[in-house]
C-alpha cells in the first residue's frame, strides 16, 4: 500500500512528535509484521488539554470533547508507529484499536468517544484502516486524562 502520507497531507493533518513515556515503556514496539503502541495519551504540545472524568453534567468533561482527544490520542499512536517502520505508506492494515475512557460512573457512551480514534483512521486508511476495537470505560487514567488509546498495526 501506499499513499498515506500523502492522504495525511490531504486532510491538513501533521502528525506530532512522538509523546515521551511518562513511566517505564516506550512508545511503541514492532514483532514480526506488527507495531504495538503503548497507550497514548491526548498529548497536544507536551500538555493534556483537559482531565478528568467523561460524562454528563457540571465538572465532567462532554463525551464529544473526549471523543476529539480520543482523535488525537490516535494521532499520538501514529506518530509512534511511524517513528518506528519510517513512513506510514509501509502500513497495510490496521489490526486492532483499545480505548479507554476515563468515565463517570452513569457514562456509557465509551463506543462513541473512541469513535474519535476510529473515524480518523477510517479518513486516512481507508479500507486499510477497518480494524477490530475495544472501547472500555474505566475509573481513573495515567495523569487523570479522559482518554487513553493503543494501536496494532501490520506493515510490510
Amino acid at each position: 500500500m501506499a499513499g498515506f502520507e500523502a492522504r495525511l497531507a490531504e486532510l491538513g493533518i501533521v502528525l506530532p512528535d512522538v509523546a515521551p513515556p511518562v513511566a517505564a515503556y516506550v512508545p511503541a514496539v514492532v514483532t514480526g509484521p506488527y507495531v504495538h503502541t503503548s497507550g497514548q495519551l491526548p498529548f497536544t504540545a507536551g500538555a493534556l488539554p483537559a482531565t478528568g472524568k467523561v460524562g454528563d453534567g457540571h465538572g465532567l468533561v462532554p463525551a464529544d470533547d473526549a471523543k476529539a482527544y480520543a482523535r488525537t490520542s490516535i494521532l499520538n499512536a501514529l506518530a509512534a508507529v511511524r517513528a518506528e517502520i519510517g513512513s506510514l505508506d509501509r502500513v497495510t492494515r490496521i489490526v486492532k484499536v483499545v480505548g479507554f475512557v476515563a468515565s463517570d460512573p452513569s457514562f456509557t457512551g465509551q463506543p462513541g468517544v473512541i469513535n474519535g480514534a476510529s473515524e480518523l483512521l477510517g479518513e486516512v486508511f481507508g479500507e486499510t484502516g477497518r480494524h477490530a476495537r475495544s472501547a472500555v470505560g474505566v475509573a481513573v487514567l495515567p495523569l487523570d486524562s479522559p482518554v487513553e488509546v493503543e494501536l496494532v498495526v501490520e506493515f510490510e
